[in-house]
């Protein structure tokens, strides 16, 4: 018989079978979800494990939560090595055995065929209620994990197909809204139950040989695409660092960084983050499942995007985070902002590294998120229901030759993560949207501009929402860097505007209780520009002023094109003039 590594067909259904796979498992969660964090914004992640627990296949929905399943299912195999049965299903969400944040919840089961164990399904996502003293999830004043919410160790949901009610009433009695949690959990084991049977299927149709030797081949060649793909970038190191958007409680404030070392040494790649901050006392600190993820986050999205991330193609990597620093920190730290802010650190961090060597395999920096989470219970609906506002998201940033896009989520999410409709957030939720729409001037000025960011004010109806509030790209420092001459976004603001007049602003992470008729604005940061503004279209810069999002002012300020008011028309003459004008002042090195 022709070996299957041989067989360009078969190679290719059956790869395409094993994606499908956790595609349907998604489809399945998105179908019958109770949380809108799930159904409307799409924050899980699917995936497909090996008996060797080797990651086959999975469908990114969130990015960041990519790299960390590894670590989750490794953990839970770990802990039941030896007694693990047909029909277990396993739940994990403790940052310090193996999963990111406390939110994202992983849940697994081991799949047999035959008697045998053969693979392992997850399904992980962030739920609306993990318990503690914060909102959806998030609890910005927490100073050590205990006060975040439950954690849950390696445990059994169901044990042998038999519902272990300990474990779900432990779990059930612990959170504020046990009917989001309770549902949720049961969309994420019926998505497992879903990649079960779609894999006892492909090994009764192929074969559990044939699948593994697809399988060892599938790996083989995801490496050898990698190795080769390092191999292109010259050797050697390159450095760099992103600062938070927390001040530390020092004299005089200061915020934390990352910092990086990016080694390139023939067909391998590691990263080294000696010099990071230590670990403190909020919810910045990222586990070291989580830092490896967003690492992969910076590495595929630049040299690598079109090669799958799985078990071969992560071989030639390795992450080194000193234990005890944010990235690596010792167990009791907060973690919960890890996978949005501090992902975001570490992603621009590898993003400037990587753009010493290959600047146009980069994107210029996007917008951090500030977006809203929290909880509120409906007059109307007589209900209880957790939110994320992604209606906040800010713009992405270019690269060369591309635009960014505008409203796009995080690099935690990379575009994966749906912005809710607004009729069913105001149907849900006791809030009138009173503003959604693109900033104007937000964008990063350059030859490929940043995306635009988003203006979005929302009004409290009564005075039962929790929210949590923390800002992204805040500072001059943080806001989306530009790269090869083009201009970083400005920063983005959050602000509450109380009914009795006070107006706040939102510069540090916490927990706010709205009163009825208070008002929250976000006003969120743009994508960075990629090139020398000045080297712009004129004609692009036009449509933006006549889409109404560069003002006429910006125009001429940042790209040296004078736009006539009244006939909405580029003045070609007095342009030209001003760029030439402005290009023979540069620095010899730079004309």
């Amino acid at each position: 018989m022709t070996s299957e590594w041989s067989d360009p067909i078969l190679l290719t259904v059956i790869t395409n079978r094993l994606e499908g796979i956790t595609r349907e498992m998604g489809a399945g969660m998105l179908r019958s979800s109770r949380s809108p964090i799930f159904a409307e914004n799409k924050d899980f992640v699917t995936a497909v494990f090996d008996r060797k627990l080797r990651l086959v296949a999975q469908t990114a929905y969130i990015p960041v939560l990519m790299g960390a399943s590894p670590f989750a299912v490794k953990a839970i195999s770990d802990h039941f090595s030896g007694d693990v049965r047909e029909g277990d299903v396993m739940i994990l969400n403790d940052p310090y055995r193996g999963n990111n944040h406390p939110p994202d919840i992983s849940v697994v089961k081991p799949v047999f065929f035959e008697g045998e164990l053969r693979f392992w399904v997850l399904a992980r996502g962030h739920h609306a209620d993990i318990g503690g003293g914060g909102a959806g999830g998030y609890n910005p004043n927490a100073k050590t994990i205990w006060e975040e919410g439950l954690r849950i160790p390696p445990a059994r949901l169901y044990e042998a197909g038999k519902y272990n009610s300990d474990v779900w009433n432990l779990i059930l009695l612990n959170v504020r809204l046990p009917i989001l949690v309770e549902g949720d959990l049961q969309c994420q084991i019926g998505a497992c139950n879903v990649g079960e049977k779609a894999l006892w299927q492909l090994l009764q149709h192929y074969g559990c040989e044939r699948v593994d030797s697809v399988i060892e081949e599938i790996l083989l060649r995801s490496e050898r695409q990698m190795r080769a793909r390092i191999r292109e970038i010259p050797d050697g190191v390159y450095s760099s660092e992103r600062e938070l958007d927390h001040l530390l409680d020092t004299d005089p404030p200061r915020r934390p960084a990352v910092r990086v070392s990016l080694e390139v040494a023939g067909d391998r790649m590691s990263f080294d983050f000696t010099g990071t901050d230590p670990q403190f006392p909020a919810y910045y600190n990222s586990s070291y499942p989580n830092t490896v993820s967003s690492c992969y986050i910076g590495l595929f999205s630049t040299i690598a995007p079109d090669i799958k991330v799985n078990e071969g193609s992560v071989r030639p990597i390795t992450v080194n985070a000193p234990e005890g620093s944010m990235l690596n920190p010792k167990e009791g730290a907060p973690t919960t902002q890890c996978t949005v802010a501090t992902c975001a650190a570490i992603v621009e961090a590898v993003w400037l590294a990587v753009s010493q060597v290959v600047p146009q395999l980069v994107q210029a920096g996007w917008a951090r998120s500030n977006a809203g989470v929290g909880a509120a219970f409906n007059p109307r609906t007589k209900r209880y229901a957790a939110f994320i506002l992604h209606f906040t998201k800010g713009g992405g940033g270019a690269t060369y030759g591309f635009d960014g896009w505008s409203h796009i989520s995080p690099v935690s999410s990379m575009g994966g993560s749906r912005v809710p409709d607004p009729e069913l957030h105001e149907l849900t939720f006791p809030h009138s949207i009173l503003q959604y729409e693109l900033s104007r001037d937000s964008a990063g000025p350059g030859r490929w501009r940043g995306g635009y960011g988003a203006s979005f004010r929302l009004r409290f109806n009564n005075d039962e929402t929790a929210l949590s509030l923390q800002t992204g790209s805040g500072t001059q420092e943080t806001a989306p860097f530009g790269l090869a001459g083009g201009s970083d976004a400005p920063p983005g603001k959050v602000r509450l505007t109380l009914v009795k007049g006070e107006t706040v602003q939102v510069e540090k992470a916490g927990m706010y209780h709205p009163r009825k008729g208070d008002i929250a604005e976000f006003l969120s940061a743009g994508g960075g520009g990629y090139g020398d503004p000045y080297e712009r279209p004129a004609d692009e810069v036009l449509k933006d002023v006549i889409a109404g999002l560069l003002s006429v002012e910006r125009a001429c300020e940042d790209y040296g094109v004078v736009i006539d008011r009244e006939r909405l028309a580029v003045d070609l003459a007095v342009t030209e003039k001003l760029r030439r004008a402005r290009h023979s002042n540069a620095p010899s090195e730079l004309r």
